[in-house]
């Protein structure tokens, strides 16, 4: 089998997180791929297999006496909240010829709209069928992780001592709550889970959760002069307050931004849930403040109906690297080797590895070719996985 093969393979099982869920992992089903990749492990022949709240651990033992630092490489196995992850039917477009791919009679992927698009004619594609995402994020990484190992392993080619993980729950922002270092023996280790295969990043967002909950009261509308308070109308008012041009849609680059993840609302209660995003810590600390500041402004208006319970989810990893390059430095090496240029950019979002990081184990960011992740557009570039099985080989071979 290919990574691509195996993608196909893993695409299969629907791993879907749930933010709602207190249980760990807070699907019972991303259980059902971890115990398939647990038995993979043990059919290559790695040790200390072990499935622990959901994630599974395994180790390659070195092949030779010579003296290599243990890394380690990581992949999650839940995808995205956003679009269903069930009954995924893939699709193999070989020899892409550039123009519009038509997923269904009702969606379909331009190049004007999905630039990622321009740089992939001619490489065979997997896509989806419209009506869900593909998993590539972040499945194709844990092809790729697969695939390495495998290869690896049937080339007998001299290689350290080698960590891999699979973690549920990254979508969601619980990846790591209970990752055990003391199961994954690697001195810093990599995610991959980005998109572009040129790309080895170790800057992320700081992150954080915020839920806005608005009481209200309800009275018949006929006698509500000066009585009713229409919660569903002051978190309107809040969203509106919030810097309008600060939001996904019109944010790019380093600048960060306010994401509205969902709204609910009737006259007695309200909720809005945002997503709090951005690179420079002073600047994150200032959104927080913001919205305390909505808050203040509305409830000395509303008589203090408005509650807010912020959650800070991760960090900006370069802060907690403390200068040590040598795993960015290695990757940059493996890199070239495989015939390209290694870039570094603002992820604009997070990685499991960013809180690994603050926990001590450095590890930046590696890409998956896949792109367009969380929606019904993802794709993955067959031949750029195949480049990237080739990078992690070669990221494995530097001492």
């Amino acid at each position: 089998m290919s990574a691509a093969d195996k993608l196909i393979k893993y695409v299969q099982y629907d791993t879907q997180s749930d933010e709602n869920s207190e249980t760990v992992p807070s699907t019972e089903k991303q259980l059902e791929l971890a115990a398939e990749l647990a038995r993979e492990c043990h059919v290559l022949g790695l040790s200390h297999i072990v499935e622990q709240d959901g994630t599974v651990y395994a180790v390659l033992e070195p092949n030779t006496e010579e003296k290599r630092t243990p890394i380690g490489f990581i992949a999650h196995m839940d995808t995205a909240t956003e679009l269903s992850g069930k009954d995924v039917h893939p699709r193999i477009i070989r020899n892409y010829d550039g123009q519009t791919i038509h997923l269904n009679e009702m969606y379909q992927m331009d190049p004007g709209h999905f630039p990622a698009l321009k740089k992939v004619t001619g490489d065979d594609l997997i896509v989806t069928d419209g009506n869900t995402l593909l998993g590539a994020d972040d499945k194709a990484g844990i092809a790729i992780i697969m695939q390495a190992l495998e290869e690896l392993i049937r080339s007998d080619r001299p290689h350290g001592r080698i960590a891999v993980a699979f973690t549920p729950d990254e979508e969601i922002g619980r990846g790591t709550d209970h990752f055990d270092l003391t199961l994954f023996p690697a001195e810093y280790a990599y995610t991959v889970d980005g998109d572009r295969v040129d790309a080895i990043d170790y800057e992320t967002f700081n992150a954080a959760q915020a839920v806005i909950v608005i009481k209200g009261t309800a009275i018949h509308p006929g006698d509500a002069k000066d009585r009713m308070v229409n919660a569903a109308l002051i978190a309107v008012e809040f969203a509106s307050m919030l810097p309008k041009d600060e939001i996904p849609a019109k944010t790019e680059g380093r600048q960060g931004f306010y994401h509205l993840t969902s709204i609910q609302g009737e006259v007695e209660e309200a909720t809005l849930t945002y997503i709090l995003r951005e690179h420079d810590e002073q600047k994150f600390e200032k959104q927080i403040q913001t919205i305390y500041a909505v808050q203040n402004k509305l409830n000395d208006t509303y008589d203090d109906c408005i509650e807010v319970a912020i959650r800070k989810q991760y960090a900006n990893m370069k802060q907690y690297m403390h200068g040590d390059m040598r795993s960015v430095e290695r990757a940059q090496k493996a890199i070239r080797k495989a015939g390209l240029e290694p870039v570094s950019t603002p992820v604009r979002g997070g990685t499991d590895g960013a809180m690994l990081t603050e926990k001590g184990l450095i590890c930046p960011n590696l890409g998956t070719g896949s792109y367009n992740h969380h929606g019904r557009f993802e794709f993955a570039d067959i031949q750029q996985m195949d480049k990237m099985v080739e990078i992690v080989l070669n990221i494995v071979e530097e001492n």
